[in-house]
């Protein structure tokens, strides 16, 4: 394999970690949990794992000798920069207590459990990956693990393979599979405990115990990069209005981190139009303010960021597209005819198609859907994801508004209230910062994640998720240990009924990073205050190189 200067470079790197984790580590059980809602709900679904303690890593004076362990590992959902290291930092830390521990990777994500895909990760493999992107070492997939007959379908392997403690490392979806596969395999013949490791480049899989989602580091500062980049060639070229979308589809903390760091004209937070009851209209009118006011002293050029996630957050498009669900998603109990008609629609063309939801819809949906540019409006009909919802990453939510937008400001220069030009260009973040090369914070974040499972496999523990704290100060302070995964669960509807799933962190309108942005944007919407921060630094001062998020030092006040 050709390597760059780079991966070469980065091979050496050695993560930093908490100083309890280096040597044998004494296990300080805290109080009896509780899960953040619906207690009673959580704990008859979860009688095995529920209200168990939150546990601290403290440094040991004793020598601890313990019995070789054969783990298997799997890397579940979207890719997040620094998973390799989660497994670099379980497979040290497992074979710091016996060198005859075994880990095996799971081929393809969960579905590698259900497929009895696996390979063992030696010392060699484990190498070629440290301090890498990606999730290729094993690779991953989607495949949700929530059936019984899928649990004992997995446990076959587990028995013959001999593997006694699971590793899922994955958002909350994956975290939560975790809880119910724990909570299962606690009720078996076979005990297998099952530990998860907070994944998503999302920054969603937050709370006080878990400070930070692992990738968020990393992906808000690649897309920071190109959106300084963009900015410096606005303010060169001075005739451009980009319009930026940014990933994350349920909570808008990409694009508020990404604001922090670079100082936009416009940065649109999801959580604050749901707040406000916005409309489309009130979001395009705000935009549209900006773009006039800068024109008026001559600077028509700017950059506007936008949630994935936006167009689900207003509240009319919210119910739109919530019936459009109704009306377009498969369920399994769907009879001859509703599944006749759906497989009709699909080899409709897009005219027919708009026509058939406009005469299904509401009076009130109707009128809103009709009046979408067309290409955004087909976006919606497109077809639904797992969940039976429309994905929300093929709606060109940027496209959508720069069309508004520049229909609004016709109107007004046709009134006179508008004298600019409007030259608008998109773009959209993703992939760009999933898989790329970890900051030294996700590194060390990652790597300490990964040991720190290790350490819970080894304290007998099974419903934990991997938590490592107090991350605003230098590594050696942070604080390892484990907080059970019903400690964050609440009940909520999915696919028609409830169920115990981990709560998601959205962005808080009281929060020190909202408050922060909010009280700066003015200032930012007309004075062209950009920030380029430049390419990730990996070698050189920790002040430019270890920093956290601004985000999460807003949040501990650091």
């Amino acid at each position: 394999m050709t390597k760059s200067a780079l991966q070469i470079a980065r091979a050496g790197y050695e993560p930093k970690m908490p100083a309890a984790l280096k040597g044998p580590v004494r296990v300080v059980r805290g109080e009896k949990t509780c899960s953040v809602a619906h207690q009673n709900e959580i704990e008859a679904r979860f009688p095995n794992t529920y209200g168990m303690p939150v546990i601290t890593f403290e440094k040991s004076d004793e020598p601890v000798s313990l019995p070789p362990v054969n783990v298997g590992v799997i890397l579940s959902g979207g890719q997040a920069p620094g998973g390799h290291n989660v497994i670099a930092g379980l497979f040290d830390g497992l074979k710091a207590a016996s060198k005859d521990s075994r880990l095996v990777g799971f081929l393809m994500g969960p579905g590698g459990l259900l497929k009895h895909k696996a390979k063992e990760l030696t010392a060699e493999l484990i190498d070629e990956y440290r301090n890498t992107g990606g999730f290729d070492i094993i690779g991953s997939d989607r495949t949700k693990l929530e059936t019984t007959e899928q649990f004992d379908q997995g446990l076959e392997f587990l028995k013959a393979e001999q593997i006694s403690a699971l590793v899922i490392i994955g958002g909350d979806d994956s975290n939560t599979n975790a809880c119910v596969l724990a909570e299962h395999y606690m009720t078996t013949d076979y005990k297998v405990q099952v530990i998860g490791c907070p994944k998503t480049i999302d920054g969603d899989l937050k709370n006080e115990q878990i400070e930070t989602s692992f990738g968020f580091d990393t992906a808000c500062k690649v897309y920071s990069e190109l959106i300084g980049n963009i900015q410096r060639d606005c303010n060169s070229a001075r005739k451009y209005w980009h319009f930026i979308k940014l990933m994350g589809r349920s909570a808008s903390h990409i694009a508020l981190e990404c604001a922090l760091q670079t100082h936009p004209n416009v940065c649109i937070v999801s959580e604050e139009v749901e707040a406000q009851n916005e409309t489309l209209d009130d979001i395009v009118d705000r935009i549209a303010t900006v773009v006039a006011k800068r024109a008026a002293e001559g600077n028509n050029f700017g950059t506007i960021l936008i949630p994935e996630g936006l167009i689900e957050f207003i509240p009319a498009m919210k119910r739109l597209i919530g019936e459009l669900n109704r009306l377009l998603a498969e369920k399994e109990d769907d009879g001859e005819e509703r599944k006749k008609e759906l497989e009709v629609f699909k080899h409709m063309t897009k005219s027919q198609q708009r026509d058939f939801v406009i005469d299904k819809l509401t009076d009130e949906n109707r009128e809103l859907y009709a009046g979408l540019p067309k290409n955004v409006a087909h976006q919606l009909t497109l077809d639904r994801d797992a969940h039976g919802n429309v994905q929300v990453s093929q709606i060109e939510t940027e496209t959508l508004l720069v069309e508004l937008v520049g229909r609004r400001l016709l109107e007004w220069k046709k009134a006179g209230k508008y004298k600019g030009t409007f030259s608008p260009l998109t773009h959209f973040f993703g992939y760009e910062g999933r898989c790329a090369t970890p900051s030294n914070f996700d590194a060390d974040y990652c790597y300490s994640l990964g040991y720190t499972a290790a350490c819970l496999i080894h304290a007998g523990e099974t419903g934990y998720m991997a938590s490592v704290r107090n991350t605003t100060a230098p590594a050696e302070r942070w604080i390892a240990g484990g907080i059970p995964i019903t400690m964050m669960m609440n009940m909520e509807m999915r696919h028609g009924e409830e169920k115990p799933v981990i709560r998601k962190a959205l962005v808080k309108p009281d929060g020190a990073p909202f408050k922060t942005f909010a009280a700066a944007r003015d200032a930012w919407a007309y004075t062209t205050d950009y920030v380029y921060p430049g390419p990730i630094q990996y070698f050189g001062p920790a002040e430019v190189c270890d920093a956290p998020t601004i985000t999460l030092q807003l949040e501990k006040q650091k």
